[in-house]
Order: structure tokens, then C-alpha cells, then sequence
């Protein structure tokens, strides 16, 4: 890597550094994971986010393993509208299965040697009976027997771990206040624990390849989704496997239960850390915050991302200059899009009222996401904001793109058409074209 990649890699990632520090994120991942050859790289990349200051709940899965150990008994494995049947055979074999690989994980997460990534970490590590279940029961005339789901989680205590800069790592198996063992599923303690302790994120990393899922009609762009949007691909989208929609569904029901991000990655190696430390990731990220991609009224704290997404255009001649001062005194003519903090998307309205007319001006949005309908959003609040101030035609003025405005509604006219405030400064070097939209 050249030194100014490293360096702008290094910045890119700097806000998410700063944002992750000392919040709560709940991972899981299955017993799949574990039996990948690469499964020491996952957890070297949780032992990373752990030294970036983010306070950690881990929650495994089991389900090989404990098939694993089926097989070896000579024992069946029986699931029922894809939940197991836990009988007490098949509990013991759960026992088995989950304490061993909570050791394994213990052991890996305390490997500090020099001469591996995580050489020179103490990182601690704490698990306990915190999780309260009751049976599931008889479902559909199926006693579960030992199967169980979750009834409450010891917040307290998990959080005591936390502050004590500990990870805590929960295994899919649940206790009742009367003594009795139940076998849970990983992605419904991952869910319930994320909603009881109010965390910032809850990320699953899933055999299944989230890509997929932006194919969809309705998934949204660059792998994000929105909770409705999620929820329409869940009921419509019949190309979803059963594994895809048991972690749709928990990432849906973390989402209505208070949770504003939950990310769905692979198994690709970093692709956890692509996810969290880059702005689109690389998986499929589900979000209940209504802020994440927001169509607002422009701010002075929007200068320098309104700054930054237009200079680039300006050098290539597409807008004309505009100075930091010129923009700060404008800036209450601009509409932007934020996604994540940063500004996407800008379009701005210079009203002349005494013509009825308004202008258009300064269209524009970040390379990596055009071509998503954005600018025709803008354009769509600007026109709705000029039939306010009573006006009746939008005009704009543009050297390369007078397509998109034509696409639009807007057609060719002449420099006589504009307001006499607008043809005194008009630059006719620039020999802008003139078009016009009645509204």
C-alpha cells in the first residue's frame, strides 16, 4: 500500500474510531464459524474492536457441533419448523457442545503472543448464568421438551463486566430459576440481549452471503435497509433461503425492539471490520434510525460538507466558484442530503419573487451515490418549497447537464427569460444554457 493510501485509509476510518469508542455492540456469529480455517482471524478482529474501546457481547452458536456429537451417539437430530427438539440425549450433547467451544473462544481471545496480531493484549474475558429462560414448550403438537427461549436477561451484571473492560460471552443455553437446562437458539439471545441492554449495534455474522439480499426490489442501495423495507422483503421475496430469513427476522425484531443498526456479514476475511469501520460496509446493515439518510433544510454546520461535495465539480467547471463566505451566506437556500454525517447530496433555491421565479442552482451529489434518485428528490422538495413561496417557474442555469433537466420537465429557452437581475450578471463567456420549468 503507498503511504497516501495508508494515510487516507487511516482518515476515512478515524470517524468511526471516534463514534464506536465506548458503545455497546452485541456480535454473534454460529457454530459455523468456529469450524472455518480462518476462524482465528475473526476472532483477532474482535479482539481489535475490543482495543478500539468498543464494549463487547459476544453470543455463539452451536448447531454443528452439537450435530457433530449427534452423529457420534448415533443419535438423530430432530428440527421442527426450524427449531430443534431438544430431548434429554440431545441436551447433554448441547452441554458438551457449548462448554467446549466457550473454552475454545476463551483460549483464543487470550492468545497475546508477540508473534500474533494480538501480541501484547490482556484482554478479559467473563460468561456466566445470565440468562433466564423458560421452556418453548408445546408448538403445533410438538413438545420441545428441553428447547427453551429466552425470559430475561441479567442486565446488571452484564453491564458490571462491560464497565470492567471485560467482553462477556454468552453461550445459547439458559437456566430457569428452578435449576433446570434449556437449549436456546443463538440468534434469539443475540436479539434479546442487544434489546435488553440497549445496544448500539447488534451485527451477525452468517454463512449466508448478504449480497444476495441487494437484489432484491425493495433492498434499498449499497446494502443498506430500512426497517419497512426490511420488512417488505421478508413477507414478498420468496428467492430467500430459510437461514436468510432466520436472521432477517432477528434483525427485524432487534430493530422493533430499540435497536438502530444491526448488521448482516459474511464470513470473507475483515469483513466484519469493512462493515464497521467503512461508511457502506459490506454486508447488509437493517436501521430503525430515522436519521441515517435524511432529506433536510441545509444548517451552517453543513458548509463543509456542502463544500466539500461541490468543489470537485467547480474544478471541473460543471458549478460555478463559490467562496467559504459566499456559501455561508446562502447556505439558508440549501436542501441537503446527510447520510451518516456526511452530506450526500445539495441542491439550493434563489427565489425572485417579484417575477414569480425561482432559480435552481448548485445540483449536486457524491459520486458514490448517484444514479439512486437523489438529485430527483431534491428537485421534487425544491419545487413543493417554490409553490409555497407562490412561485410559478423554476429556471436553472448549466453547462453539462442540461439532459437531466429536460428528463425533468424543463425545456431550452433564452437568456431574455430570466429575471433582469439574473441577465445583468449573466457570464456570457460560460455561455451557460438556460432552462426553465413551469410549475
Amino acid at each position: 500500500m503507498k503511504p497516501a493510501d495508508f494515510v487516507a485509509v487511516l482518515r476515512g476510518c478515524a470517524p468511526y474510531v471516534h463514534a464506536h469508542n465506548g458503545r455497546v455492540f452485541v456480535i454473534a456469529f454460529g457454530g459455523e464459524a468456529a469450524e472455518r480455517a480462518d476462524f482465528d482471524q475473526l476472532i483477532y478482529d474482535i479482539a481489535l474492536l475490543h482495543s478500539l474501546g468498543v464494549k463487547l457481547v459476544l453470543v455463539h452458536g452451536v448447531r454443528p457441533q452439537i450435530d457433530a456429537r449427534l452423529k457420534a451417539r448415533g443419535l438423530e437430530r430432530r428440527f421442527v419448523d426450524g427449531v430443534r427438539v431438544t430431548d434429554r440425549a440431545t441436551l447433554e450433547c448441547v452441554k458438551e457442545a457449548a462448554g467446549a467451544l466457550r473454552m475454545d473462544i476463551e483460549a483464543r481471545l487470550s492468545t497475546s503472543l508477540a508473534s500474533s496480531p494480538m501480541g501484547g493484549a490482556r484482554i478479559r474475558v467473563a460468561s456466566g448464568n445470565w440468562l433466564i429462560a423458560r421452556p418453548l414448550g408445546v408448538r403445533n403438537g410438538v413438545d420441545h421438551q428441553f428447547t427453551g427461549e429466552v425470559r430475561r436477561i441479567d442486565v446488571d451484571t452484564i453491564r458490571q463486566v462491560l464497565d470492567q473492560d471485560r467482553i462477556a460471552l454468552l453461550s445459547p443455553i439458559g437456566y430457569s430459576p428452578t435449576g433446570e437446562i434449556f437449549n436456546l437458539r443463538a440468534e434469539d439471545v443475540a436479539t434479546a440481549a442487544a434489546i435488553a441492554l440497549g445496544a448500539d449495534k447488534l451485527v451477525f455474522v452468517t454463512p449466508t452471503n448478504p449480497d444476495q439480499w441487494r437484489l432484491a426490489k425493495d433492498a434499498g442501495d449499497a446494502g443498506q435497509l430500512s426497517q419497512a423495507e426490511g420488512e417488505r422483503l421478508l413477507a414478498d421475496d420468496a428467492r430467500l433461503t430459510e437461514l436468510d430469513r432466520t436472521y432477517l427476522k432477528a434483525a427485524l425484531a432487534a430493530t422493533r425492539g430499540g435497536v438502530k443498526r444491526v448488521h448482516l456479514v459474511g464470513h470473507d476475511d475483515g469483513a466484519l471490520l469493512r462493515e464497521l469501520y467503512t461508511r457502506d460496509g459490506v454486508g447488509l446493515m437493517l436501521y430503525a434510525d430515522p436519521d441515517y439518510e435524511a432529506t433536510r433544510d441545509a444548517t451552517i454546520e453543513d458548509v463543509g460538507g456542502v463544500l466539500a461535495l461541490i468543489q470537485p465539480l467547480e474544478q471541473q467547471g460543471i458549478l460555478v466558484p463559490r467562496s467559504r463566505e459566499q456559501l455561508e451566506l446562502d447556505i439558508t437556500h440549501f436542501n441537503v442530503i446527510v447520510r451518516d454525517g456526511l452530506v450526500i447530496a445539495c441542491a439550493a433555491l434563489f427565489p425572485f419573487p417579484q417575477n414569480q421565479m425561482g432559480e435552481l442552482a448548485c445540483v449536486a451529489v457524491h459520486p458514490d451515490y448517484r444514479r439512486a434518485g437523489r438529485a430527483a428528490a431534491l428537485l421534487k422538495r425544491i419545487e413543493a418549497k417554490a409553490r409555497q413561496l407562490g412561485l410559478k417557474q423554476l429556471f436553472s442555469l448549466t453547462t453539462h447537464t442540461p439532459h437531466w433537466f429536460i428528463e425533468h420537465g424543463f425545456r431550452k429557452t433564452t437568456v431574455e427569460a430570466l429575471p433582469v437581475q439574473k441577465q445583468r450578471i449573466y457570464n456570457y463567456q460560460r455561455n451557460s444554457l438556460v432552462l426553465i420549468k413551469d410549475l
